[in-house]
């Protein structure tokens, strides 16, 4: 089946922040997680209207809040390869620790939390079978 009604690359849902900074959100994620900048539109007064990242396999898309679309606090899930040194790097670009990386027994996965500069959280983790 064709995927011409789709950007290539794209999966059929994707993460939609909309943040009081976008740009303290693009710099946290292309430090933390090695995004990579798709596109981007400007609104005239110069915010953000739209911008998409890609981060492995899924593209992010974000805006900056205005007063007709506010900003909204999501939970986001990342796996990553090595849970420990990213969460090291999401610490380092800005994040705050909520959760160091940990084993729960009974658990395959690895986890950390961290929010980034708009409040977001980014559940992390590394499954180590």
């Amino acid at each position: 089946m064709s995927d011409f009604w789709k950007p290539k690359g794209y999966s059929s849902v994707s993460p939609y922040l909309v943040v009081p900074n976008a740009q303290s959100v693009i710099n946290f994620l292309q430090e933390a997680f090695g995004a990579t900048e798709l596109r981007r539109f400007y609104r005239p007064d110069g915010s953000f209207m739209h911008v998409e990242l890609q981060i492995e396999d899924t593209v992010v898309m974000l805006g900056d809040a205005t007063n007709n679309w506010c900003a909204t606090i999501a939970q986001l899930h990342i796996y990553v390869q090595d849970v420990i040194r990213v969460h090291q790097l999401a610490v380092h670009a800005g994040g705050t620790s909520i959760l160091e990386p940990t084993r729960k027994e009974g658990d395959p996965d690895r986890r950390a939390g961290v929010k980034d500069p708009a409040g977001n959280t980014w559940w992390i983790a590394t499954q180590e079978v």
